[in-house]
Formats: structure tokens, sequence, C-alpha cells
């Protein structure tokens, strides 16, 4: 067994990880060290030469070295990382995954004083006042050394070693991999690998539920319904079904009605939450239920796509269609819990995985330069569903930066406040003005979300071209990205007035009735209400002819 010690500069990790290896006769490694002979430099001197990033680059070459985990239950290697080791989403799945990772946790205040006792030096908190450097470390950190056991720094060494010691003799019975769990006002945010159930039972026993009221449609149910059950039986914690229709289908005002008065024959309380189990159409539906239920009760989400992963389960905005437009009806409302698990991923439709990558593509325009080259490299492995990118860590990075991403978007501009699409909530209808009004000329049917944002994103690119807004290198990345996932390609048989139609009814029209635009920059988004009519047309019909590449097969 690899035991993982992470936690801020000087929580002990190096001073617990030499005593634990002694105690167990493992072998001792301190990551830093690692670096510095691989570069043949000091911490401090990398950081002075190559920046932050080379040291970085350097310590995710050191993780990889690490190789396989030791499957072994005895204690075979004790490592100890560098303080933000774990930032990096591809580190954590080395680290974390099959092995066993404590963060060591005491408060800045604490640790600011060690350091400064300390003769070591380090770069990131040099210079600065060493509380306000280490609460700042700690802020941003903490949703990411929660994935591991936590165990309290600041206790006598003995104390630390018995309880780690402890955590070693459960670790055979450890399920799945908790990779990131953060609290905010968005809720609670985990997200992991084979926790599906687990962590369900978590979120529950926090809101103190006297059972389980899931809101679910058959195909997510008949995926992931076996763990859930089995999780729920073992806390004997009695379990509610109530299954909506298929996709769209369950955001029509009548079924709403209709499950609603399911719940009054259940007599759902206002403490009670519902969970919803299921895809993106799902999740606005029971969130829109939870929202008005007894004028509000608590939500919690569990994702079984990945465009609900990444996108529609985080931010609070529920909603139900009507024939003029989609999501017209909703209401923001913040679930208590989401929970995160990618290895439901793997079960998923092709088409399925294919449409969410259109939501992929949309975060990376907004500025993620690394999830981008992570789509252009990886994105049709992702598609197909090859074992590769499950395993080596690719659709969990995949997830965590689109979802994070739309964490800080949304904690930043919550009810879509700020028009400024550089600050803005309104950034992330990058792609959705042309997008639903292909959704509602097909009727809701026929065409899954993400595909439309892709067939979007291809008129804002072109929009944002015309009007001199988006580089034409930038434009052309991002649609030869697109074509390359097979987004956007095939031409679309729909009514160029009804699409112009539905743009009338949009959401993003500004006071003055101008409709407001996402566009591509250099780096980023603006928004532009200036964009003429006639261009609209023009782009729109551009578009439904396809992109001229070859179509999918």
């Amino acid at each position: 067994m690899d035991v993982i010690l992470v936690g801020l500069p000087g929580s002990g990790k190096t001073a617990v990880g030499r005593r634990l290896a002694h105690h167990h006769g493992a072998e001792f490694i301190d990551l830093d060290e690692v670096v510095e002979r691989h570069a043949g430099q000091s911490i401090p001197d990398i950081f002075a030469s190559q920046g932050e990033a080379g040291f970085r680059s350097l310590e995710r070459a050191a993780v990889a070295d690490l190789g396989p985990a030791d499957r072994d239950p005895a204690v075979r290697r004790v490592v100890a990382t560098g303080g933000g080791a774990v930032l990096d989403p591809r580190n954590r799945w080395r680290l974390y995954r099959r092995r066993l990772p404590i963060w060591l946790d005491a408060r800045p205040e604490v640790l600011a004083q060690r350091l400064r006792r300390s003769p070591t030096i380090r770069p990131l908190v040099v210079g600065r006042d060493p509380i306000s450097a280490m609460r700042g470390l700690a802020d941003g950190r903490r949703p990411f050394y929660a994935g591991a056991e936590r165990v309290n720094a600041i206790v006598q060494l003995p104390s630390v070693l018995e309880t780690v010691d402890n955590l070693v003799a459960e670790a055979p019975s450890r399920r799945g991999t908790l990779l990131l769990r953060s609290d905010s006002r968005l809720g609670r945010v985990t997200i992991g690998e084979g926790i599906l159930g687990t962590a369900l039972v978590e979120e529950l026993m926090r809101l103190e539920a006297r059972r389980a009221v899931v809101i679910t449609e058959p195909g997510a149910w008949n995926a992931v319904g076996g763990e859930i059950r089995e999780s729920l039986a073992a806390r004997a914690i009695p379990l509610e079904i109530v299954e909506l229709p298929q996709g769209e289908a369950a955001k029509r005002m009548a079924v709403i009605e209709e499950t609603a008065r399911t719940l009054a024959d259940l007599r759902v309380a206002r403490d009670e939450p519902l969970v919803a189990v299921g895809g993106g159409a799902l999740g606005d539906a029971a969130g829109f239920l939870a929202a008005v239920w007894l004028r509000g009760v608590p939500l919690i989400h569990l994702p079984t796509t990945l465009v609900a992963q990444i996108d529609s389960s985080i931010g609070g905005k529920t909603g139900v269609d009507l024939p003029e437009g989609k999501n017209l009806i909703g209401a923001f409302h913040q679930p208590a819990a989401i929970v995160i698990d990618v290895a439901v991923l793997r079960s998923l439709p092709e088409r399925e995985r294919r449409a969410a990558l259109g939501e992929a593509v949309k975060m990376a325009i907004l500025g993620d330069e690394r999830l981008f080259e992570l789509l252009e490299s990886d994105g049709d492995a992702i598609v197909h569903g090859e074992d590769a990118v499950f395993e080596d860590g690719t659709v969990a990075e995949l997830v965590e930066r689109c979802a994070w991403k739309k964490i800080e978007v949304v904690s930043a501009d919550e009810r879509e406040a700020d028009s400024d699409a550089g600050a803005g909530r309104i950034r992330l209808n990058l792609g959705h003005t042309v997008g639903h009004g292909l959704e509602a000329a097909a009727g809701y049917s026929g065409l899954r979300h993400g595909e439309a944002v892709a067939y979007g994103l291809r008129a804002a690119c072109r929009l944002g071209a015309a009007l001199g807004s988006t580089p034409g290198a930038r434009a052309d990345r991002v649609e030869a990205l697109l074509s390359r996932l097979g987004l956007g390609v095939d031409p679309l048989h729909l009514a160029l007035d009804a699409i112009l139609a539905a743009l009338d009814t949009d959401k993003k029209h500004a006071g003055d009735g101008r409709l407001r635009w996402v566009l591509p920059n250099e780096a980023g988004v603006e928004v532009r209400d200036d964009v003429p009519v006639d261009l609209i047309e023009e782009i729109v019909g551009g578009v439904l002819a396809g992109s001229g590449a070859p179509a999918r097969t």
C-alpha cells in the first residue's frame, strides 16, 4: 500500500512521513527532494529560473514516475508531496486513486508560526505576510486536500502517527476514490470515482434525512439504481422512487403537476431533500420541483450523464419548457449537494458523450487553455469511451475542469446580474442563443442539447469574426475542434423562420429589447447587442447547411 501525505507547507508531511515509513519498514519518498535531484537545483532556484509553471511541470513528472499503486495491504511506500502538488487534477488522480491519501490539516495561523521558525525557504510564502499567505493557500487548496482522509496535524506526533495507523488498518475496506470536495453557497460539490452510493448516504445523513426520495427516469435508474439501493440498504435508509419521462419530455408543466401530486401522496415534508438521479433534463425538472414544492426543499444532484456532470447540475438554474421557448419557466435554487461520479460515464452511449463535449468546448473557449488542449488531443478517445482515458484520469480531469470553471463563474454572479462577459454568468450562454433556438425549432426532440450548443458555437464564432470580435485563427481553431469531435457537422433540416422566432423570445434580451450575444474574442468572450438581423439570418442559415466536413458514421 502507498500512503500519500498532503497538506499545506509546515503541516509536517516530511516529519510524519519519515516516522511512519520507519514504523512500517517502508520506503519514504519526498517528492520535493525528487524534483530537486532531477533538476539539479533547489526549489527556490527552480522558481527563480523557471517560475512556478516550470516547477509544476517537474513536480508532475515526479508524480508520474511513482508508477502504479502498490496494492499490497501492507504499507510499502510513504510519499510526502509538495503543498501544491494536488492542485493538478492529473496529479490528484495518480496520488489518490488506489492509494491511501492523508491530509495533515492545521490552522493557517499555526502553520505560519511554524514557517517563521523553519530554515526551509517556501517560494510561495517568502516576502509576504506569513499568516495572510497561509490563509490564502488554505482557502484555495482546501477542496483538493479534502479528497484525502483528514488528520489533525497540530497534536503531538505520536497521536498523529496513531491516527494514521488506524486509517492504514481501515484502508482495505475503502470504496471508490474521492478527488475533490468543495463547500460553498452553491452547495457541497463532490467529485470522485465509484462514490455514487456512499457519497449519497453521507449527504443524506448530513441533512438528517429520514429517507431518500429519488426523482429519476428509467434509463438512469437502470444504470445506477442497483448501487444506490445497496448503499441505502446498508444504512437502513428507506427509498422512495418517483419516475419522470426520459429527456426533455420531463420538462413539461403537466409532468411537474403530476409529480407534485405524487410528492403529496408521499407526504414529502419541507425538510426532506429530493434526490435527482439522471441527466440534464431530469435535473432541470427535479430542481424546479425542489424549488416550488412547499416553497422550497433541499435538493441533491446525482448527475449520470457527462453534460449534467460538467454543466447543468451546477449553478442552481432550474427550468421547464414552453412551446415558445426553452426554460422560460424556472427558478434559481441551489442544491444542498452535487455528487459527481465519473465511473458512471463509462456506460453512456457514444452520442451522449459526444454531445456533452459541445459544452466542454464552450468552457475551453472561456479561457481554459489546458482544457482546449485536452479536447484536441483526447476528445475523440473520450467520445468513443476508450478505457485508456478513463484509467489515466483524462475523463476525470475533463469533468473537474469544466465543473470547477462553472463553479467559479457562478460564484461570482449567481443570478446573472452582471452583464459584463468578463465577469458575469452571462458568458456561460456562449453558443446557447442559437442552440436554444435550434432546440425550440426541433420541438425539443431529435437534437441533444450539447449538439445544439455546438452549432451555436459555430454561429458565435462566425458572427464574432464578421463583427471583428473573434480573431480568424481563434474561430478556425474552435471550428476545427468541433469538426474533429463530429459536432455541428451535419446539415439540419429546420426552418430558419422558426429559429429566428425562438430568438425573439430568448431570455438574454437587454432592457431595451436588443438581444445580447456572447461572442469569442482573443482570450475569452465578450457581450454585444449590436448584431445586425440580416447578419444573424445569414450566419444561422450557413450553420444549418452544415460545416462541410464529412458527416458522422
